[in-house]
């Protein structure tokens, strides 16, 4: 059974950078053909998918947040990890890691989701 777990910060000022971590178990992120996924969810709207990191490393952002996200990780912890810069109180979100098959495929298995809220 696959669990993938979110942690960070729930509080971010604006401007500065958002870090999220996802820590995955019973699978290895590098294992073929899965992608590791960022996905969020303003409050009142739907979700909306930022970018993934394949198992081999490449990643994929959303043509949207592109300018502003990174996603790398690390493969001796089996996390990978989310970087949103400049963050506004747009950002204010439900943030979750999810895994899924194939490149913007069906997602299996879901992180239960954290709150990350941006505030002075």
């Amino acid at each position: 059974q696959v669990q993938l777990q979110e942690s960070g910060p729930g509080l971010v000022k604006p401007s500065q950078t958002l870090s999220l971590t996802c820590t995955v178990s019973g699978g290895s992120i590098t294992t073929n053909y899965y992608y590791w996924n960022w996905i969020r969810q303003p409050p009142g709207k739907g979700l909306e998918w930022m970018g993934a990191i394949a198992y081999s490393g490449s990643t994929y952002y959303s043509p949207s947040l592109k300018s502003r996200t990174s996603i790398s990780r690390d493969t001796s912890k089996n996390q990978f990890t989310l970087q949103l810069r400049s963050v506004t109180p747009e950002d204010t979100a439900v943030y979750y890691c999810a895994r899924s098959r194939d490149y913007l495929g069906q997602y299996d298995y879901w992180g239960q989701g954290t709150q990350v809220t941006v505030s002075a």
